[in-house]
């Protein structure tokens, strides 16, 4: 079972945060021990929309040389459809990188 982290970037106080989540528990804390987060700073509900740790880029870094995989910004969305079943968000997903790709390929001239 893989763990994720997605390609966000959000500012906490000095530094640069992103995500990070796994389909297990297990998964998820071995990789927190492998790259050296406290598996205090879990992050689930009802704090947090779905089970996760928020994490500094250079901790990314070494995740995805540890083995994670990169996601996009709606990585999460589709982490937490697949777990509930939910295929209208899943679809949701798709469109959403669809649209992306088609935007990033087809700038629009001012």
């Amino acid at each position: 079972m893989p763990v994720y982290v997605d390609d966000v970037v959000h500012n906490y106080g000095r530094m640069k945060m992103c995500h990070m989540w796994a389909d297990s528990m297990d998964e998820l804390y071995a990789m927190v021990d492998i790259i050296g987060v406290n598996r205090r700073w879990l992050q689930q509900p009802p704090k947090a929309s779905w089970v996760h740790f928020d994490i500094c880029i250079s901790k990314k870094k070494l995740a995805i040389q540890n083995g994670a995989i990169l996601t996009d910004k709606y990585g999460p969305i589709e982490h937490v459809a697949r777990l509930t079943g939910n295929a209208k968000k899943l679809e949701m997903v798709a469109k959403c990188r669809a649209m992306f790709k088609k935007e990033v390929r087809e700038p629009t001239l001012l």
